[in-house]
């Protein structure tokens, strides 16, 4: 049985997700973000302890269609700048089509619909995120992390970053005040 479920964003949501489970005593055939896949059909008085669990460590289980998509959007796209640290081949848009089976138009149109922005915007604020990552590491210079994160220049980075945040990225460097956001609450 596939379980769909909100704000699963890294690796240790996977295990205290996991943990849960185990601890309900349901056995896991699969766990990946946003996704549990049980080895058995669960009874309506497991999965009403399993959403209560799991609402009191700050997930939400997913039952609607258009709900489950929005999150797979929002997986894909976090993988995609948090985890793969790949760079795109072709367009946002045909990867997000490819990655889920969908049209991007419908895709688009839903992701509008129920967040209230668009995919594009998403995208944009969990790149600034990882950059704001990397200046708080301190590891990397802005040139290093402009080609880390596929920024056709360091100068593009620095104006998609004011843009979002208001803050220059050196600003932002030095100040490092509490400026990140979770990323379920990007």
């Amino acid at each position: 049985m596939k379980i769909f479920i909100k704000n699963m964003v890294c690796n240790r949501c996977i295990m205290a997700v996991e943990q849960l489970f185990e601890s309900v005593g349901v056995e896991i055939n699969d766990i990946h973000l946003g996704m549990v896949d049980t080895k058995e059909q669960l009874t309506p008085e497991q999965l009403n302890i399993i959403t209560t669990k799991l609402l009191d460590i700050g997930f939400e289980r997913i039952d609607d269609k258009k709900s489950q998509i929005i999150d797979k959007i929002k997986t894909t796209v976090i993988k995609l700048v948090h985890h793969t640290g790949d760079q795109l081949k072709t367009n946002l848009s045909d990867y997000l089509a490819e990655k889920l089976n969908y049209d991007y138009h419908y895709l688009s149109n839903i992701y509008s619909e129920v967040e209230g922005t668009t995919i594009e915007k998403f995208y944009i604020a969990q790149r600034i995120e990882k950059v704001k990552e990397l200046l708080v590491y301190d590891e990397l210079t802005l040139s290093e992390i402009a080609f880390k994160l596929h920024y056709s220049s360091v100068a593009h980075l620095s104006s998609q970053f004011k843009k979002v945040t208001g803050l220059t990225p050196s600003y932002f460097k030095n100040i490092r005040a509490e400026k990140r956001k979770p990323l379920d609450k990007v």
